[in-house]
Parts: structure tokens; C-alpha cells; sequence
């Protein structure tokens, strides 16, 4: 056992009554970011609805979840942007929950992400509460809820769910619930590529826990074993990359490429991995012009504090698995060639980098701490009506 895994007491009370208030702080955000969208949205004779629901990837979803993969779209300069870049677990929700109700396939994904993102909360509270307590649980809950590009947890868009499969094996592997977390680990596999972040701390997590048990039977007059039974870690490992790796090769397969097909399936949306190069290529062609080179030192604050965040979660000892998957998250959002006006929500699923934010907010008066909040869920929600009804994400 870590330290950090017996820092904080598990309460007798279950775990969504403690979530309660957390969850209804969340839902609170969401709500008004909601609003907000709605009346700004209006103003400018557009509709919130297709918004959240029948732009950007929110079609590329709702076209698989109806006609299935095959679909692609050749651009003028070659590109070939193909529907099986797309994971297949929202679509399948979706059209699971349009054939027993009347929804359509957009308004479908569009429910899937808010139950999903009700339930990336009560993941978030269940892992910041068994490391830092209650109050950073609330407090991690609603620093999530209030990120500038939170509005994308509310559309038809798959970080919402993904965000839940990933926090709640994190937590099944911080209780010692080896199996759920790789079936969990499994469903976030076929939810993004980014997967392989969570199925990278279930393994992490196992192998340090079997060295451990090894070295702790060596040791003379050591306490019996408080580890899981050795075939459920085991398990747990074995699923945890299935999903992933399911679909990777089935792409492969369809493409008649191999293995490695999905890479090509990417390579036409000009998604690649290049260890940053493209990224820092965009910021420093910022500083070209003034107005531009405020935006590039925006971006450079933005990444040096993420690495900060993460150091000081380094520094404060959290569990090995929650330091792998950010570490993963960060890696395959910054250091990714993918259009860069999707990384802000590509980084949207490294919630631990907010737990040491959490825990100093946890630390202030409860006045102060719900006047931080507040402000920053009226600049989220303004933000995020400003967003969508421009750019928006892609």
C-alpha cells in the first residue's frame, strides 16, 4: 500500500450520497453554461440545439451511429478524412438508445453525454476524495466543471463518456477492484485512442503491485498479503487492452493495411505523433506579428502550467496509476501533429492535473472558495457561448 492510498479514510456513507453535493454543484455549471449558450445563441439567430448536437464530430458520430463505418470525405489537397477514425462505443450508444425511444441519433448523443458526464463527475469526486478527502472531491468536481472548454462535456462529443470509463477505473484500481477496472479500461478503449492512457495505468499499476507483493513475501515476519488474489490482477490486465486493441485491428482488417491501418485511417485527417514539433512550429509562428504573439504566450503559460500541475502531483505522491494516465493524456494531446484548436478538449480527460488546484481550494473558507467557483463558471459559460458560436471545436 502507497501512502496516498491510506491518506484518507474511506467513509461508511455510500459513495454517491457523498457525491451529492458535488454532483449538484456540477449540474448547477452545466445548467448555466447551457443558458448561456441558449441566449447567446439566439441573439445571433443560431441554434443551440444543432450546436451541441449536428456540428463537427458530433455528424462524423451521429452518420456512423446510423449507416455505420465506410463513409470518408477526399478533400481537394488529397486528404482522405474517413469515418473510421471515429471509436466505435458512442455510436453504438447512440444508436442502442434511438432504437428504444424516440430520439434521434443526435439527440441521442447528446443524452449519452450528459448522463455521461454526470458520471465523469461522480468518478472525478470518487478518486479526489479517496486521495485528498471530500472537500477536494467537490472542489476537483467543480474546477472540471468549470474549464473554458467545458461546454464539449455537454455535447453529442465522446469525452464526456470517456472521461467516466477513465476516472472510474482509476478509482476501481485505487480500491483494489482489479477486474472492473479492465473491463472499464476495455470500454475506454473502444471510446478514443487516448485508451491507451487508461489501459497504460492498469498495467503500471499491476506490475508495481506484484513486485511489491513479491518483495513483501521476502521480506521476514511481513503481514500477509492485502493485495487482490493474483488471477483477478491478472485479469484485470488482460482485459484492460481488448477494447483498443479490438478495433485497431478490425480497422486494419477492413482496410486490408495490417496492424498498423489505423495509423494510415489517421495519417488522412493529418492526426500523428510527433513529439511536438508541429505544435511548437504553431506556437512560434505566433510571435510573428503582435497581436498573434499574445495568443503564442497564452499557450506557453497554458503548457508550462500543465507541466507544473503535474510536477507538484509528482511532488505530492499520488498513486502511480493516476501519474501514468495524465502523463499519457498529456503526451498524446501535446505532443500530437492533430489540429491544434482541438487540444484544449483533447486535455480535457487529464482531470488529476486539477487535484492539487482541488486540494488548495479545499483549503480556503467555504466563502471564498464558492466566490472562486462562481466566477469562474460565468467566464466557462461566456467562453463556451463565444466558442460555439465561432470556431468552435473541431
Amino acid at each position: 500500500m502507497t501512502d496516498l492510498e491510506t491518506r484518507v479514510a474511506p467513509p461508511h456513507a455510500p459513495l454517491l450520497r457523498r457525491a451529492v453535493v458535488a454532483l449538484l454543484g456540477y449540474a448547477a455549471v452545466r445548467a448555466l453554461g447551457l443558458a448561456v449558450l441558449a441566449v447567446w445563441s439566439a441573439a445571433r439567430g443560431k441554434s443551440a440545439h444543432t450546436l451541441l448536437t449536428a456540428r463537427w464530430d458530433s455528424l462524423w458520430y451521429t452518420r456512423v451511429a446510423e449507416l455505420g463505418y465506410g463513409y470518408e470525405v477526399r478533400l481537394p489537397n488529397g486528404d482522405v478524412h474517413s469515418n473510421l477514425a471515429f471509436f466505435p462505443l458512442l455510436p453504438w450508444l447512440e444508436r442502442l438508445l434511438h432504437a428504444v425511444t424516440p430520439l434521434s441519433y443526435a439527440d441521442a448523443g447528446f443524452v449519452v453525454s450528459l448522463l455521461g458526464s454526470l458520471a465523469a463527475a461522480a468518478g472525478i469526486y470518487a478518486v479526489a476524495e479517496r486521495v485528498y478527502g471530500a472537500r477536494a472531491g467537490i472542489c476537483a468536481v467543480l474546477l472540471w466543471a468549470v474549464l473554458p472548454v467545458g461546454v464539449v462535456q455537454s455535447m453529442a462529443y465522446s469525452e464526456s463518456l470517456f472521461t467516466a470509463l477513465a476516472a472510474w477505473s482509476l478509482y476501481a484500481l485505487l480500491t483494489g477492484r482489479w477486474v472492473s477496472a479492465g473491463v472499464l479500461a476495455a470500454l475506454a478503449g473502444l471510446t478514443r485512442p487516448v485508451g491507451v492512457a487508461v489501459v497504460a495505468a492498469v498495467w503500471t499499476a499491476g506490475v508495481v503491485s506484484f513486485v511489491r507483493e513479491r518483495g513483501a513475501e521476502r521480506t521476514p515476519g511481513a503481514l500477509p498479503s492485502l493485495y487482490a488474489p493474483r488471477r483477478r490482477r491478472a485479469l484485470g490486465m488482460l482485459l484492460a487492452p481488448l477494447g483498443a486493441a479490438a478495433y485497431v485491428l478490425w480497422v486494419g482488417h477492413r482496410t486490408g493495411k495490417g496492424p498498423l491501418g489505423y495509423l494510415d485511417v489517421q495519417a488522412g485527417w493529418r492526426n500523428g505523433f510527433d513529439g511536438g514539433y508541429a505544435f511548437a512550429r504553431f506556437v512560434a509562428d505566433k510571435f510573428t506579428s503582435f497581436p498573434s504573439a499574445l495568443a503564442g504566450l497564452g499557450l506557453i503559460v497554458g503548457v508550462a502550467l500543465l507541466i507544473w500541475l503535474y510536477v507538484t502531483g509528482v511532488r505530492e505522491r499520488q498513486p502511480i496509476e493516476l501519474l501514468v494516465y495524465t502523463g499519457v493524456v498529456l503526451a498524446l494531446a501535446l505532443c500530437a501533429s492533430s489540429y491544434f484548436g482541438s487540444k484544449p478538449r483533447l486535455l480535457m480527460p487529464a482531470f488529476p492535473v486539477l487535484l492539487p488546484l482541488a486540494r488548495a481550494l479545499a483549503g480556503q473558507r467555504d466563502f471564498r472558495s464558492a466566490l472562486v467557483t462562481a466566477g469562474l463558471a460565468v467566464v466557462a459559460a461566456v467562453y463556451g457561448a463565444f466558442w460555439l458560436n465561432g470556431s468552435g471545436p473541431p
